[in-house]
């Protein structure tokens, strides 16, 4: 993993995270969908080692980045598909 702002200049950043687990989901998808993406930590100037997980995109393929995440945001999640069912269950 690249660390540091500086690590891919020539990039945009389409989705940032505190969670490097959700950072990952989010690579894994770019990359399946085709989409080259770097993964970067950007560590808080501060003693305690918090920071946030960037996700960078060459500036051709963000407006593509962009879209397949907001898929994955507005996917229903397991909890969602519990509910429905639970729903159709009541009626």
């Amino acid at each position: 993993m690249a660390t540091g702002p500086k690590a891919h200049p020539d990039l945009v950043d389409v989705f940032v995270t505190e969670q490097e687990s959700e950072a990952m989901v989010v690579h894994g998808l770019l990359e399946s969908g085709g989409l080259e993406s770097a993964v970067v930590t950007e560590e808080a100037q501060d003693v305690l080692p918090f920071g946030s997980i960037v996700i960078r995109v060459s500036p051709d393929e963000a407006d593509e980045a962009r879209r397949i995440i907001e898929e994955y945001k507005n996917a229903p999640t397991t909890e969602d598909d519990d509910d429905d069912e639970d729903s159709s269950d009541e009626q």
